[in-house]
């Protein structure tokens, strides 16, 4: 199984059935009045859809190689601890302009101009999730 495309698709399954079958077991609700286990059931479901499209894409399209690039997955496991770390000792935006400028390191190309963007909709969406869903997000 040399196929990247396959187990791309196998992984997305496997991910949505766990977050899938998590969410069953809270109360789902109505439409109406959704329950907490309602949002990861439909985010879950969509997952598992582009999974399966996936998994069947890739049995017409010509298999890609799996390579494995180890200082990437080093840099972005590092990047997600010092997110974690820092979010809780300062503050979230700090650590989302950290989470975002080390694991650029991992892209092909780095540019400053295109982290700042990025962070700056990272910082946007969660203000919303602060001020619009009522979260308890340490911002600033």
């Amino acid at each position: 199984m040399n196929n990247l495309n396959l187990v791309r698709g196998l992984f997305l399954t496997l991910i949505s059935l766990m977050f899938g079958l998590t969410s069953m077991t809270y109360s789902i609700g109505k439409l109406g009045k959704a329950g907490p286990g309602m949002f990861p059931l439909i985010v879950s479901g969509m997952l598992f859809m582009i999974g399966l499209a996936t998994i069947i894409g890739s049995r017409y399209n010509p298999p890609v190689p799996i390579s494995y690039n180890f200082k990437n997955i080093a840099v972005v496991l590092l990047g997600l601890c010092g997110f974690a770390i820092i979010s809780h000792y300062l503050n979230m935006m700090a650590a989302i302009l950290f989470l975002v400028f080390s694991t650029a390191y991992a892209a092909k190309s780095f540019t400053v101009v295109r982290n700042l963007k990025i962070s700056a909709v990272l910082i946007a969406i969660a203000f919303a999730f602060k001020y619009l869903l009522g979260l308890n997000l340490p911002l600033i």
